[in-house]
């Protein structure tokens, strides 16, 4: 892969410094070798940068690429009722080209909105063809096939026997992981505690603590749901999940709205990392979970735009600035500065899914993950004198992104995905979800 230099772009390194500045950054060999205000270097690419904005790519800590077809098909709904009467029957209908199709259009968006990092869960059948999407498209994910071996609602098609799903989980991993140098890692993604065994979800901790991977799931993300768990298993959910001993470092907690005092402290001691979903949990009328006191306990939280039938986008610009202002109505103007967002967007994604040793930031030995901003704009301006984070967070749009490059690589430029042909990912789309409302 070619070495590539970038001068005169406006710096936001998001490293612990936080600096900003006018320079350069040269890549070789996927990973930024230097960094500065003035790099005297040839490299087989040069980009001339002047006037534009350098940051790290966004990292997006929840998201359903399997459900990219879904959008529009599951709009004003209920949580429990939008799984049972679309989401469900929608998965249950995919077949091999429908998931690889479905990721694509989700990767395209993802790509072009700045987002160069991904923890996906994908659905019970078929994420062979998610993951031949995953390697084509060049973008750097964690994914994994959902499990669901338990609950009398869930359909017979994605009602699993539990070791059938430990058994396509771990053969997945066993060939997916560390795919591409590393850019494809695997996740084992139980659901929720509503559709899985304790057996399954104990099999999980132990498979986890094996083969060093993290673990994917949904939790407290309504009330219903919880009062579910409750029923069934005898406690809250995060209490439950501690009980069984899967509470841990690797695990990774889709929403968390309805935590309790007890829950939060579990997370705190035990180290669990949890995602935020401002537009879903607003969309489905889950409620607003309280990131400010999350983040005060030093709780590491990521954002995530979930999928796109209860978003209905996957862009980080509009889950920044959902992040930022539905907490000023319950803790004032000063929460949830476009300092901290930004962050959790970058550095915080990184560490939920620990890799801030290698992303969420602009340093030399990092790999090359950046966006490229181009603010002249009328919705950006004016530029004087004004606080870059709060240009990128408040102001800055989708259709703000210049370039893209991710693993040392421009996958995107001049507007378009270079991985992906878009007209045949759209077309095929549409073929794809019709082909699924025929069958269901």
């Amino acid at each position: 892969m070619g070495s590539i230099l970038i001068q005169r772009a406006q710096i936001v390194t998001m490293n612990a410094e936080e600096e900003v500045f006018i320079g350069d950054v040269l890549i070789e060999n996927q990973v930024i070798k230097e960094i500065g205000p003035h790099i005297e270097a040839q490299a087989d690419r040069v980009i001339d940068a002047r006037g534009k904005v350098l940051l790290p790519g966004f990292v997006q800590t929840h998201i359903h690429l399997c459900q990219t077809l879904f959008r529009g098909r599951a709009d004003d709904m209920e949580l429990m009722d939008w799984l049972r009467q679309r989401i469900w029957p929608l998965e249950a209908a995919h077949d091999e080209e429908s998931v690889y199709y479905s990721a694509l259009l989700g990767i395209g968006e993802l790509i072009s909105s700045g987002t160069t990092t991904v923890l996906d869960m994908e659905t019970v059948h078929h994420t062979e063809s998610a993951f031949q999407a995953m390697a084509q498209s060049g973008i750097r994910i964690i994914s994994g096939k959902v499990m669901m071996d338990h609950g009398d609602e869930v359909p017979l098609p994605l009602r699993e026997r539990t070791e059938d799903s430990i058994q396509q989980s771990v053969d997945l991993l066993e060939k997916w992981n560390g795919f591409g140098g590393g850019r494809i890692q695997y996740a084992f993604c139980p659901r929720f505690v509503v559709s899985c065994t304790e057996q399954l979800l104990t099999e999980v901790r132990d498979l986890s603590a094996q083969y060093h991977v993290r673990v994917h799931t949904h939790a407290s993300e309504n009330q219903g749901e919880i009062a579910l768990v409750e029923s069934e298993r005898g406690m809250r959910n995060i209490i439950y999940l501690d009980h069984i001993g899967l509470a841990h470092s690797r695990l990774i907690l889709a929403h968390c709205i309805w935590l309790s005092e007890e829950e939060k402290e579990i997370i705190r001691k035990r180290g669990v990392k949890v995602t935020h979903c401002p537009g879903s949990n607003l969309k489905l009328s889950s409620g607003i979970a309280d990131i400010p006191d999350l983040l005060n306990r030093h709780i590491h939280v990521g954002l995530g735009a979930d999928g796109a039938p209860c978003n209905n986008n996957l862009d980080m610009f509009q889950e920044m600035r959902l992040t930022a202002l539905i907490q000023k109505i319950p803790h004032g103007p000063t929460a949830m500065d476009a300092r901290t967002v930004l962050r959790m967007a970058t550095m915080g994604g990184a560490e939920v899914l620990g890799m801030a040793k290698e992303i969420g930031s602009l340093e030399a030995g990092k790999k090359a993950d950046m966006i490229l901003l181009d603010l002249d704009d009328y919705h950006t301006y004016p530029s004087y004198d004004t606080d870059i984070y709060s240009r990128i967070v408040y102001s800055t749009t989708r259709s703000n992104m210049d370039t893209v490059i991710i693993d040392g690589a421009v996958v995107f430029e001049n507007r378009m995905v270079t991985t992906i042909d878009r007209g045949i990912v759209l077309q095929e789309a549409d073929k794809s979800i019709a082909r699924l409302i025929r069958t269901m």
